[in-house]
Formats: structure tokens, C-alpha cells, sequence
């Protein structure tokens, strides 16, 4: 035996092969999600493409071609679920796969608040977008940061906790960041409802900005248009399922390598693939670009209008 072979053997015998998972990936749950991904992100492409939402690529796009790469790694693993490179591959990318997504709704929430008002709203819609998208950015380094030293040291035979700890960090941050967000958005919706705007606001020769006397004659919620509500129930969706699939991963994590949770497929089946399948198609049936068309006038625009012919009437 040369000593090439022998220093192979003596490596196999010290490390020997493991299922890294404590369970082997079921095929046809990987095809599902592969291919489920695969749609959802071939329709946003096209619907970026066609309603010129270029901001829709690094986001939803991305998040999506994120996932089909993880999916594929568990897929790769079903076949030979001994193999480390594919393990790697889809814990990186499944962890790091939503953070992209997590910032198109963000987006879209920013132009919400541009459209209903945002004199409702603590911070203007750019600087809304700004703030929460670098935290977005900041977990995303986070995780990969944490992606990568956990890759290293299991590829080296050592102990990959200290990564997991800095994937954890970025996750946990991404889901206080989530939880601000949330915060804002109900405290908006509950100033427009009730007509109680941070600061006022002066009136523009554009007439963009309501005046508030006039929209207590009616309801607010009806106030707004069937497209922005359509909007607002896709945006709730999403955000319910992204954040379910946060504090999944969180406790999965925190339960270490070889915990309970994370050796279930079932619980990562359901509460990453299925949240994350969720928000992806509810972005896709609830476009941006069609429930938000840049031509639409807003609801003060509207609302403006309407008050002028009653005063010419």
C-alpha cells in the first residue's frame, strides 16, 4: 500500500463518513421545491422585466435563485447523503436565501406609505427603505460571515459552532429588524385609519396631500383603492410566513447541529421551504407592478379631485 493510500485510509478511519443531516433528504420533496422555486423565479424575471421593476432582481429574483440552489444541494444529498459539499451548499443558501426577499418588502411598504401618506408615517418613504434595507444588508453579511467560517471548519473536521453562532447572530438581527418593521407598519395603518399624522403637512399647488376634514366624512379603509388593499393583504401574507420561517430557524439553531429540530425534515419542509414557497408567490400574485402602477393616481390625488368637482358643483 503506498503511503498516498495509507494516509487516505488513516484520514477515513479518523473521520469517517457521517449524515450530517440525521436524516436523508426524500427526492421527490426536493424536486417539488426545486421546481416550485424555479416557477416563482422565472415569473419574477419576467414581471420585473416587464413592468420595469429592475429593484425586484436583487430581491425576490435573487432570493429565489438562492433557494433553487439550496434545494438542489438537499437534492444532490438525497442521492448520496454522506457528501459534505451539498450539505454545505444548502445551509448557506437556504439560510441566506430570504434576506433578499425580506428587502422587497420593505420596498414595497415605503411606496405604500408614499401612496396613503406619509405625514402617517415616523420616517419619510425613502429614508424607510434606506434604514430597514441596511439592516436587511447588514444580517445578510451576518449570515454569510457565519455561512463561511461554519463551511470552513466542517470541511477541516472541526467543530462548527462558532459559525452557527454567527448565522444565529445575523438571524436574530434580521428578526428584531423584522419585528421594528412590523412595529412601524401597524403603527402607520393606525395613524392613517385614525387620521392622527406625525406631522403636518403643507399644501403643495400638486394637491397630492389630503385634507383631513375631508376624509372623515367617509371611511378610511374604504378610502383606499381595491389595488393598494390587495397590496397591503399580500404584504401582510408575506411577512407573516418570512417571520414564522425566522423564529423556525432560530430555534432550530439554537438547538445546535445535532438538536431535535434540525434533525426533522418535516419541521424544515414546512416551516422554511413552505414559508419561503408562500411569500414568493404571494409577491408573485400580488405584484407590485400591477397592484402599484407608478400611474395610478394617489389616494390624496383622488381625493383632491373629488373635492374640487364638489366644490365646482
Amino acid at each position: 500500500m503506498s503511503s498516498t493510500t495509507s494516509s487516505a485510509a488513516a484520514q477515513s478511519s479518523t473521520h469517517p463518513p457521517h449524515n450530517p443531516y440525521n436524516y436523508v433528504p426524500t427526492e421527490w420533496i426536493c424536486i417539488l421545491f426545486v421546481v416550485l422555486f424555479s416557477v416563482s423565479t422565472l415569473l419574477h424575471i419576467l414581471q420585473a422585466t416587464r413592468y420595469r421593476m429592475w429593484w425586484l432582481f436583487p430581491t425576490a429574483v435573487l432570493a429565489g435563485l438562492a433557494e433553487v440552489l439550496g434545494w438542489s444541494g438537499r437534492l444532490w444529498s438525497s442521492q448520496n447523503v454522506t457528501l459534505l459539499n451539498p450539505f454545505l451548499i444548502q445551509i448557506t443558501t437556504t439560510i441566506i436565501a430570504p434576506t433578499p426577499l425580506v428587502a422587497a418588502n420593505f420596498i414595497i411598504l415605503g411606496k405604500i406609505i408614499r401612496r396613503l401618506g406619509p405625514q402617517y408615517s415616523r420616517l419619510s418613504p425613502m429614508w424607510y427603505m434606506i434604514v430597514f434595507c441596511s439592516f436587511d444588508l447588514i444580517a445578510l453579511i451576518v449570515q454569510a460571515v457565519g455561512g463561511a467560517s461554519a463551511s470552513q471548519a466542517a470541511r477541516q473536521y472541526k467543530n462548527a459552532d462558532k459559525g452557527a453562532h454567527i448565522m444565529l447572530g445575523g438571524i436574530v438581527f434580521q428578526m428584531a429588524a423584522l419585528t421594528v418593521y412590523v412595529a412601524c407598519a401597524i403603527e402607520f395603518f393606525w395613524r392613517f385609519y385614525r387620521d392622527t399624522p406625525v406631522r403636518k403637512v403643507e399644501p403643495t399647488s400638486g394637491a397630492n396631500q389630503v385634507d383631513s376634514s375631508s376624509l372623515n366624512k367617509f371611511s378610511r379603509a374604504m378610502a383606499i383603492d381595491k389595488r393598494t388593499r390587495l397590496m397591503i393583504l399580500g404584504l401582510a401574507l408575506s411577512t407573516v410566513t418570512i417571520f414564522i420561517r425566522s423564529v423556525y430557524r432560530t430555534v432550530e439553531l439554537t438547538d445546535g447541529w445535532t438538536g431535535r429540530i434540525i434533525s426533522n425534515q418535516v419541521y424544515f419542509n414546512v416551516l422554511d421551504g413552505g414559508m419561503i414557497t408562500i411569500a414568493m408567490y404571494t409577491l408573485n400574485l400580488f405584484h407590485p407592478g400591477i397592484l402599484l402602477k407608478s400611474e395610478s393616481r394617489t389616494l390624496g390625488e383622488k381625493q383632491s379631485r373629488k373635492t374640487s368637482i364638489d366644490t365646482v358643483v
